[in-house]
């Protein structure tokens, strides 16, 4: 972290960023107001966060804050909600680096009817409208590379991503447990920069997506690369309560051999799920997305404070 002198701030040297983050804020729910989408509010603090082995919730007395609004936004859905969006304040304990901070913004959509394939069109169509509200064109130059962002963007599926840039294949790396390391040294660099689609990820990392329905090992799940930053994850959500209940339990197992906290099984969101209709969510990193935008190499240039500073 850099020091200043008294009368010195930080916040002072990335004001023109914080000013274009407002710009795009803004940009985002003209976006998806204009498309019929109702923004939605959602409870930061909850009971039981979604039971995902990687994903480590801030406890909130004996509560928890969440690390993603999906579950009570997937209780509107089954409320019957058709196209709801949010823009929140997500939390995830032990998250610091030059992409992750452990209080980030997250912009969140659903929409029913739709699949991970129709997601995949509306990213597309949501970024060129900000490129467009920004008189970007259809291009833009982050960290001295340009970056072209006419449609239709690649679509790589992780298993042909393994095959082309990774030393050992996707079964191995799954069966050795280093899925994550081998995505993050040898694929993501090699991804190129300009926009790319990589989907069909293993069902056994994708504990809230639906299965592919000619092969259950993989979900109907997919994350946007662009600029060699990860800017979304999406899926067509699982609607499957007693699958769903599975899966949880599984996430639990994983968790307590890596001798993690338990947490209560989230069973109101469970019980929702008799009355989710066919659905595509997709959940983006805002911080990340002004990285892209202001040409900042770290999460820290984009937001008004850092836990160091408070």
């Amino acid at each position: 972290m850099t020091l200043y002198t008294m009368g010195e701030y930080r916040q002072s040297t990335i004001k023109s960023n914080l000013h274009l983050r407002a710009r795009l804020t803004q940009s985002i729910r003209i976006f998806f107001i204009g498309h019929g989408y109702l923004e939605v509010e959602t409870p930061i603090r909850i009971p039981a966060p979604a039971p995902e082995a990687f994903i480590d919730a801030e406890a909130s007395g004996s509560w928890f804050l969440h690390t993603s609004p999906e579950l009570c936004m997937k209780r509107l859905l089954a409320a019957g909600f058709s196209k709801i969006f949010q823009i929140c304040k997500c939390f995830r304990k032990d998250e610091q680096g030059r992409k992750h901070i452990p209080e980030f913004t997250m912009l969140e959509w659903y929409t029913v009817g739709q699949n991970y394939v129709d997601m995949m069109d509306q990213c597309e169509q949501l970024l060129l409208f900000i490129l467009e509200e920004f008189d970007y064109g259809n291009s833009l130059e982050y960290q001295g590379v340009h970056i072209n962002f006419k449609a239709p963007w690649s679509r790589l599926s992780v298993s042909d991503a393994f095959n082309q840039y990774a030393s050992i294949p996707l079964n191995t790396a799954l069966a050795k447990n280093c899925f994550e390391e081998v995505m993050i040294d040898e694929i993501e660099p090699r991804l190129g920069h300009n926009p790319v689609f990589l989907y069909d990820y293993p069902a056994c990392l994708s504990a809230l997506a639906r299965m592919k329905p000619d092969d259950s090992s993989l979900a109907e799940r997919f994350e946007l690369y662009i600029g060699g930053l990860e800017l979304c994850n999406a899926f067509s959500e699982l609607t499957d309560p007693v699958e769903q209940r599975i899966r949880f339990m599984s996430e639990q197992d994983q968790r307590r051999k890596m001798k993690k906290n338990i947490y209560p099984m989230p069973d109101s969101f469970i019980s929702c799920l008799h009355d989710l209709p066919s659905t595509a969510g997709n959940a983006l990193g805002i911080d990340r997305l002004v990285m892209l935008f202001t040409d900042s190499p770290c999460i820290d240039e984009v937001v008004t404070f850092i836990p160091e500073e408070l």
